[in-house]
């Protein structure tokens, strides 16, 4: 939770001397910055709502810069434990009502639209990110008709000058590999487990975990690679424009690998722990259809982010 709240030196420092002045009134105290405020003629010369206003934005950023204003990693910690929390208590009674009985057929269609909404919404989350990178990637010509000459220059290519992309045919093909290959294996556990067969169901689906870890690993080296090796560059606008638009992208995709993958290891551990019959699995079909949409959305990205418009 940063930046809610302005510095309140910020909000002061220019009714002062100088930022030295500032930090030695708000030192001593609310009556020494009313002092210094008071002495001053710009403060002086300010409509009286106004001055009301900055002062009561100095005493706001005053008591809450330390929570709102540059974070505490106490509270991101306490919010992340706090939020597992719900979603393991949310979704064990889940589990607990599947073993009662009470997903019945109608409970079921509803959890399995309820499934497929959510994933209609992330792909219109994706579509807003590879809408974004069509846009500079496909106009970047039109801007070049722009009447003012560094915005001419900026776009005349793409990518800018001081971008060079990654090799589409190196780790991005390793990883597209691994998707696919991950995408069958998952399918066998599935129809594995459909047939009653258990014990190839967990291998199919310790696999597709595997592979799924494997994926993470090599997009880490990846972003290392292209940070460290200054890939995309510094200083420019439109290499600032790329470089968010390519790890926002891609960047997000591995989040949900990431999410995919503890998905189908909590199915895992459920299967191993009985959980699952040939009939009733919804748990791990939904797992499946995630896993899947994760793998046709890598398609696309690796098609038109690493290919198309490199």
């Amino acid at each position: 939770m940063k930046g809610f709240v302005d510095d309140p030196l910020s909000l002061i420092s220019g009714y002062f001397a100088n930022e030295e002045a500032a930090r030695a009134a708000m030192a001593g105290g609310w009556k020494a910055v009313e002092a210094g405020l008071v002495a001053n003629s710009g403060f002086q010369g300010l409509d009286p709502s106004l001055q009301a206003k900055a002062i009561a934005d100095f005493k706001t950023a005053q008591q809450w810069h330390w929570l709102l204003g540059k974070g505490d990693p106490i509270i991101l910690v306490g919010g992340f434990l706090f939020t597992i929390y719900c979603m393991a208590s949310w979704w064990g009674d889940v589990i607990k009502e599947a073993h009662k009985g009470d997903h019945t057929p109608v409970v079921g269609i509803g959890l399995r639209y309820g499934m497929i909404l959510f994933i209609a919404s992330e792909v219109m989350f994706f579509v807003a990110w590879f809408w974004m990178f069509f846009d500079i990637g496909l106009f970047n010509e039109a801007r070049t008709l722009s009447t003012i000459p560094e915005v001419a220059t900026a776009w005349a290519k793409w990518p800018p000058e001081g971008v060079e992309t990654l090799d589409a045919f190196h780790l991005p093909l390793m990883n597209t590999l691994i998707l696919l290959l991950s995408g069958t294996t998952v399918t066998w556990a599935h129809h594995a487990l459909q047939e009653g067969n258990r014990k190839s169901a967990q291998l199919g689906l310790i696999i597709t975990v595997l592979l799924g870890l494997s994926f993470t690993g090599l997009q880490v080296i990846e972003y290392h690679h292209a940070l460290h090796e200054d890939y995309f560059g510094f200083g420019g606008e439109t290499v600032g424009v790329y470089g968010s638009s390519f790890f926002m992208a891609t960047g997000f995709h591995g989040a949900h690998v990431v999410i995919g993958t503890l998905f189908l290891a909590v199915c895992l551990f459920r299967l191993m722990a009985g959980h699952f019959t040939p009939k009733q699995h919804f748990g791990f079909e939904a797992a499946a259809w995630y896993w899947h949409f994760v793998d046709v959305v890598w398609l696309f990205l690796f098609a038109f982010i690493y290919v198309a418009f490199s």
